[in-house]
């Protein structure tokens, strides 16, 4: 497999982006992209928890009706839901009914909501590398890092779940806080 996949537009993409729409819409315009804002860190955060052994495209199929059921990660919002909701959650087919992770991101929620405004986002962005060399295939892109194990610690000892060191080193992916676009990818630095 390429590490570099020439779409039917043209373009030149990490290969992970293959040929679905959405998902090159993604790769294009969201991934590797500084996120920040703790509300959408925390969606980030509790998306990446969902994602946990899946594949992301399912996660990224689903994230509007994750958007819609929980109040759009308003994070005091999702920290008011109670049991109810976790079984109104667990009964929809179009997220991922697992009542961990459901009851993971309400109690996150709560910390979130705890928490001063904007701290979230600077807790989290100061676990970003100084420095990070972009990858030159995707064999050299890790699962896991110093940096993503330290953010995990932190949260965990915060009381946050489902934020294990791959878990996060996904969100620091997926939020631009490390670029690993792979070289000849029209995204990766020059």
């Amino acid at each position: 497999m390429s590490d570099v996949l020439i779409g039917l537009d043209g373009t030149a993409r990490c290969a992970w982006a293959g040929a679905d729409a959405e998902y090159q819409r993604y790769h294009d315009e969201e991934w590797g992209t500084a996120l920040h804002g703790d509300r959408p860190l925390f969606e980030k955060m509790s998306l990446e928890g969902f994602q946990a052994g899946l594949s992301w495209i399912t996660i990224l199929r689903k994230r509007p009706r994750f958007r819609e059921v929980f109040d759009g990660f308003d994070p005091a919002a999702v920290a008011a839901f109670g049991p109810d909701d976790v079984g109104r959650l667990m009964q929809d087919a179009g997220i991922v009914r697992n009542r961990a992770k459901i009851e993971a991101v309400i109690g996150n929620a709560g910390l979130v909501a705890d928490m001063a405004e904007g701290e979230l986002d600077t807790l989290m962005w100061s676990f970003a590398p100084v420095a990070h060399t972009p990858p030159r295939v995707l064999a050299d892109v890790p699962a896991v890092t110093p940096a993503s194990t330290a953010l995990s610690k932190e949260l965990r000892r915060r009381g946050f779940r489902f934020v294990g060191p791959t878990t996060m080193y996904a969100l620091m992916q997926s939020s631009g806080m490390v670029d690993d676009h792979v070289a000849g990818c029209w995204r990766a630095a020059a």
